[in-house]
């Protein structure tokens, strides 16, 4: 796999930069630190910096030497996970119960690693937005928040580009998916109103607990029975809450979870559904039920024509056996996608491996997967990242 040369030699300053980012995790809408090192980089580099978009996002522009005829923009995001890290080497998290488990330490050392190259060789013609993002975790839409402060209407992108790590596939491979490529993300809770009463007179109450056993049942009817099977969704309930004493039957229970979808037109029937189960069923035994449903991120859907030309890059830059375009949708959740609503763009994944790049004494045993107090970004992928950020540069340029 051919890097360039020059970020090569960068190589142990970029890794130095994300191991110091994952040693010092912030969660969503707090990397103060986290930015304020983006910044003063960008800074050094002679980039146009502007901050505090979605609060602690940051943006990079650098202009090239040939005109500004069109505009581009790279993101990363910056935030960590709320989870411990079980990991031993040096640069562990130094905060307890927060923990870089999803690689966006390596996504902002290699999107420094592209500005650095590029803001020593701006012969082309055109604009790059460096995009910084906060808070892409727990449904938080650091993405939607940038773009409420102004993100496109400030820095006009004719096409936005994304990338993420994925453990599990080959180091160094990248993978693409035109359309639907990650599912949306939503939550619900369902309350259920009865009325309480002694557990030794079940006949004086209306017992919220056995309407919420039924509940789970009907629930399941949604996706199995109500949903095109062509159109993939998943409905989960993660949480049922009710009582807190042995004899005392309560008036409330309340269940929660998520729904996923990969179209807007499967969710709305899903919560459709959902609204007339909740509010119905309760009624039968006597009791009342609502349903609050919040839509946290839509579905991720790459476009056509930039999807194409994101893989045809990879493909001139390291070659065809290093580009897989047929990945399956991921039934995660991205708030790229509030960007991709807006601007024509992709979202594409960089194979972290198996975990061969972990050492047992270091690591721990677990295995290298996203959102696992084992796991670690491989910095063996930040030259390869940042090359492919810059090749995809000079290429969009070019067209």
């Amino acid at each position: 796999m051919k890097t360039i040369d020059e970020i090569e030699r960068a190589h142990a300053e970029l890794t130095a930069i994300r191991r110091d980012i994952h040693a010092h995790p912030e969660l969503a809408f707090e990397e103060t630190r986290t930015s304020n090192l983006v910044a003063q980089r960008l800074r050094d580099l002679g980039l146009e910096v502007h901050t505090g978009l979605g609060k602690t996002g940051v943006v990079g522009v650098l202009r090239g030497t040939l005109g500004t005829s069109k505009s581009i923009g790279l993101r990363a995001d910056m935030d960590a996970l709320p989870m411990p890290e079980l990991n031993r080497f040096a640069h562990k998290s130094t905060i307890a119960g927060r923990m870089h488990g999803c690689g966006h330490d390596g996504h902002t050392a290699m999107l420094l690693g592209a500005a650095q190259y590029l803001a020593q060789h701006r012969d082309f013609d055109g604009v790059v937005n460096f995009i910084f993002q906060p808070a892409e975790e727990g449904g938080n839409a650091g993405a939607r928040a940038m773009m409420q402060d102004g993100l496109f209407d400030r820095f006009p992108c004719d096409a936005v580009f994304g990338i993420h790590n994925m453990p599990g596939m080959p180091t160094n491979q990248f993978g693409f998916r035109t359309g639907p490529a990650m599912a949306s993300s939503n939550r619900w809770d369902i309350v259920i109103k009865g009325v309480g009463g002694h557990a030794a007179q079940p006949h004086r109450a209306v017992d919220p607990i056995v309407v919420a056993a039924d509940m789970v049942h009907a629930l399941q009817t949604v996706i199995s029975r109500s949903r095109d099977p062509l159109d993939s969704a998943v409905l989960s309930i993660t949480q049922i809450h009710a009582g807190d004493a042995y004899n005392v039957i309560p008036n409330e229970a309340v269940l929660r979870g998520t729904v996923r979808t990969y179209t807007t037109a499967a969710l709305d029937k899903i919560e459709e559904d959902m609204r007339r189960i909740a509010t119905t069923l309760p009624q039968v035994y006597g009791g009342t039920g609502e349903l609050h449903f919040v839509r946290a991120y839509p579905p991720l859907v790459n476009w056509d024509k930039e999807t194409a030309f994101a893989a045809q890059v990879a493909r001139e830059t390291f070659g065809d056996d290093a580009v897989d375009d047929t990945i399956p949708p991921f039934m995660g959740a991205e708030d790229f996608s509030f960007f991709l609503e807006k601007v024509p763009g992709c979202y594409l994944f960089l194979g972290n491996g198996e975990g061969d790049h972990r050492l047992a004494s270091y690591h721990g045993m677990g295995p290298c997967q996203l959102h696992n107090s084992n796991y670690d970004f491989n910095d063996a992928l930040l030259p390869v990242g940042a090359t492919y950020w810059v090749k995809l540069v000079q290429a969009y340029f070019k067209k």
